[in-house]
């Protein structure tokens, strides 16, 4: 056997799974702004606290010794929530015992997806521009990710470059509405043209559904799990972190048919078995009272119309925000080498001479596309919004 001599100070060579990944623009940049004292408007995670009546639930629920293993699925009382609320807004029942999944977070929800479907060569459709970990689920998974550019600009789904990508090999798709990075929405058009597409395939969807309740009249928002078509092929996903300001507790759920979730399952148990139990208690007797999550588009629309207020006194071109809690923004109106810079080097400048954190759009494309858009998050306290605003006017 031949074997590669080691010194006591040298591991054993790994060869990389992702060798292209690195770390995540959003720890770059959330490092980058702590150490210029930068208002931090770059990772998408509140500076405000959770409604003290969800900390109080979850306090009684430790007290009253809810602090060992649930179940593997996630708490049934939440599960028959997430089953409630799901029919009440969007018309389909999911049977809670067997087609609804509690988990460790939206991330890994997405994961779990990947890996019960994807095999070695599958080719797995993403629309870019995505959120970051998809394109490394599907390569840890021995997929090929497949990305389709949603039109640049307005980031709306061209369905003839979709088609056209679609192959024997095609796998699955990601969709992603409310729209992550863009702030864009899926039209009720957009869905039946999506369900009119996949009807005679094979095909499974991974629909990423974590800001479904970030939506701004007169938009609403429209989930696959009110497509037939697309609900019988879908995994649902949605996250309490993003809708209950407490992005730390990295709890979330997934809904799709019985037959994918048992698959989803198998993977999940393995993955990462089951999930905080003290908060799961605690935020099944939150949502008790519907108004805890159907009042959060009001909520984030006044943040949204402060913000997009105050960037009207900057040279920023500000585009549309549909839904999510962030806001993009064109930087080629700026003046002089401003408009010339990369998205990158221009939030690298934004936080070292202007002291305000933002994020490139150029991660969220395979190739790093740039198109001179970058995008802020505006789920912030008002204090923190005015601060920002008043440092974004000096360019």
């Amino acid at each position: 056997m031949n074997t590669v001599p080691q010194t006591l100070e040298s591991s054993p060579a790994l060869e990389s799974k992702l060798p292209k990944v690195g770390t995540t623009i959003f720890t770059v940049m959330s490092a980058l702004a702590q150490e210029h004292k930068a208002v931090n408007l770059g990772q998408g995670f509140p500076d405000f606290n959770a409604d003290p009546q969800l900390i109080d639930h979850v306090s009684q629920a430790m007290k009253e010794g809810l602090n060992q293993y649930p179940s593997m699925l996630g708490v049934l009382e939440l599960r028959q929530i997430i089953a409630d609320k799901i029919k009440h807004l969007y018309g389909k029942s999911y049977d809670p015992v067997q087609e609804i999944t509690v988990t460790a977070g939206a991330t890994q929800a997405i994961l779990s997806a990947i890996l019960c479907l994807v095999r070695a060569q599958d080719e797995v459709i993403v629309l870019e521009p995505c959120y970051d970990s998809y394109v490394p689920n599907i390569e840890l998974a021995g997929g090929v990710a497949i990305p389709v550019a949603l039109d640049p600009g307005t980031f709306r789904i061209n369905f003839d470059r979709l088609s056209r990508a679609i192959t024997p090999k095609t796998r699955a798709i990601v969709v992603n509405s409310p729209h992550n990075p863009s702030g864009t929405t899926w039209s009720e058009e957009d869905l039946q043209k999506l369900s009119d597409l996949l009807e005679p395939t094979g095909i499974f969807l991974i629909s990423d559904e974590v800001y479904e309740h970030m939506v701004y009249a007169p938009k609403v928002h429209l989930s696959v799990s009110s497509y037939p078509q697309l609900a019988k092929r879908a995994f649902v996903i949605s996250s309490f972190g993003k809708t209950f300001h407490v992005t730390g507790w990295k709890i979330a759920y997934t809904a799709a048919p019985k037959a994918l979730t048992h698959e989803f399952r198998k993977v999940h148990q393995f993955n990462v078995f089951t999930v905080n139990t003290p908060m799961q208690h605690g935020l099944a007797r939150f949502m008790g009272d519907a108004q805890t999550y159907l009042g959060l588009p009001e909520f984030y629309r006044a943040k949204r119309d402060l913000f997009r207020a105050g960037l009207e006194r900057t040279r920023f071109e500000i585009l549309p925000c549909e839904g999510t809690y962030f806001q993009c923004v064109s930087i080629k109106g700026l003046k002089g080498e401003l408009a010339q810079m990369t998205e990158s080097a221009f939030c690298e400048w934004l936080i070292k001479e202007i002291g305000v954190a933002a994020i490139p759009l150029s991660a969220f494309y395979m190739n790093g596309f740039d198109q001179g858009i970058v995008r802020f998050c505006f789920a912030k306290k008002e204090e923190t919004l005015n601060l920002a605003i008043d440092r974004l006017s000096q360019i």
